[in-house]
């Protein structure tokens, strides 16, 4: 699995800074993070803390930007709800239905009654072992897999995509890449959307593979065990 960490765990101290409304504060950490777009500022009702949503991941701060905690979740002590991961999971949801499954390389398991996205890097191990050791498991499901190559971690990766886009059946030569390690025997010589799929995955802030997202807007992360790919299948009403 690739994995860019946005923002390293920080905790730090600023008295200079005065009592803020929510777009100065937004004001001051894009002036200390300036290659980082603040998507979101919500006050929430816990001890005066302001949720930032930035990078791809839930900060917090207070109103003078006096600290910030990164990569720690509030948790409910009665409930022991994951509130952050509950508020992360809202904010990363994606529109389902504006995803271009024709780019993608479709696979019908059994009935093909539940729908399932995975961004997937053709030299990822973690891919790989999605396929191998969870998706084998999983029956009555469409994959739509989109081939996002990562260059800087993976030099090879984009010719091989061409080559599976490339061949005649794409669902056979893609498990047999993940299965087997066998590539089509072709020149891969087609108009693949290489391109579209990076653009793609980058609009919606796809940092590592694979990634999967769910017919509701969900994503999970990585090659989670089947039975947890199962649970969130099963939740969703078809």
């Amino acid at each position: 699995m690739t994995f860019k960490k946005i923002i390293p765990f920080i905790l730090f101290f600023n008295s200079s800074y005065l009592m803020a409304d929510e777009a100065s504060l937004k004001k001051m950490i894009e002036a200390s993070y300036p290659k980082l777009k603040v998507e979101s500022i919500k006050k929430t009702t816990y001890s005066g803390l302001y949720e930032v949503f930035m990078g791809g991941q839930i900060i917090y701060t207070d109103e003078k930007f006096s600290f910030l905690i990164a990569e720690g979740h509030v948790v409910d002590p009665k409930t022991k709800k994951d509130l952050t991961g509950e508020r992360l999971e809202d904010l990363t949801k994606i529109d389902f239905s504006s995803l271009p499954l024709n780019s993608a390389i479709k696979t019908v398991k059994g009935d093909g009654s539940r729908i399932l996205v995975v961004f997937a890097d053709v030299d990822c191990p973690f891919c790989k072992r999605l396929e191998q050791n969870e998706f084998i498991n999983l029956n009555n499901v469409t994959i739509y897999t989109f081939l996002f190559p990562i260059e800087k971690l993976h030099p090879d990766a984009k010719n091989k995509s061409q080559l599976i886009w490339c061949a005649k059946d794409r669902s056979k030569a893609w498990l047999d890449w993940a299965l087997k390690d066998m590539l089509p025997s072709g020149k891969g010589i087609c108009e693949a959307p290489t391109e579209q799929i990076l653009a793609l995955g980058s609009k919606l802030g796809i940092i590592s593979t694979p990634t999967l997202i769910f017919s509701d807007g969900r994503r999970m992360l990585g090659a989670q065990p089947y039975k947890e790919i199962e649970k969130v299948l099963n939740s969703i009403k078809l």
